[in-house]
């Protein structure tokens, strides 16, 4: 991540006992609030498609560690939110260092259609095997960014007339389901 002398910090039963004050007076809800914070860390980091989810999440967490004393007194909200803003700063750093891969080039015959046609052909075909509502709800669930995004999925769900997490379980399961149709018609157009 950062510097040595970051890397070289190492979170000490003070410094944890410090974090859990802060998250909470009660020491077995703090427990909980720390877990729920790694959990979603963990979750975060995979979702921007990290190999080392758990590590950079112990990261984050040592990170804010080490500024608790600091900023115990002054800050106001909710600690979990000040964890994120820091999972987001060491997720910068982490792809900065992370070498691009290099360019290659891929050469097929003119028959075959390159990867990218394929994918876009079976993504076709898998969208189409879809009902009209699983479409639509997929296709507006990962519409729009950062704020536009939250605004509409509350729109989604006041007209499936479901709840968010109700709204996320159905994307999740039309998006599990569309992914093994794709995997299944990769593989039927490779061979």
């Amino acid at each position: 991540m950062k510097g040595t002398a970051q890397r070289e910090w190492v979170l000490s039963q003070e410094s944890f006992d410090e974090l859990l004050d802060w998250l909470h007076a009660d020491r077995e809800q703090a427990g909980k609030i720390y877990e729920e914070i790694r959990y979603r860390l963990i979750k975060i980091f995979l979702y921007r498609g990290s190999t080392i989810a758990e590590d950079l999440a112990d990261e984050t967490i040592n990170r804010v560690a080490r500024k608790v004393r600091e900023i115990r007194s002054t800050y106001v909200g909710n600690p979990t939110l000040y964890f994120h803003g820091v999972a987001r700063y060491v997720y910068l750093e982490h792809i900065k260092q992370t070498p691009e891969p290099l360019p290659h080039v891929l050469v097929n015959p003119p028959d075959e259609p390159d990867e990218s046609e394929l994918e876009h052909r079976c993504l076709e075909q898998c969208m189409g095997h879809l009902t009209p509502h699983n479409r639509e709800l997929v296709l507006e669930y990962f519409q729009d960014d950062k704020r536009a995004k939250i605004e509409h999925r509350k729109e989604l769900t006041q007209r499936f007339g479901i709840s968010l997490n109700a709204l996320r379980i159905r994307a999740h399961r039309v998006c599990a389901s569309l992914k093994k149709c794709m995997r299944e018609c990769l593989e039927t157009a490779r061979t």
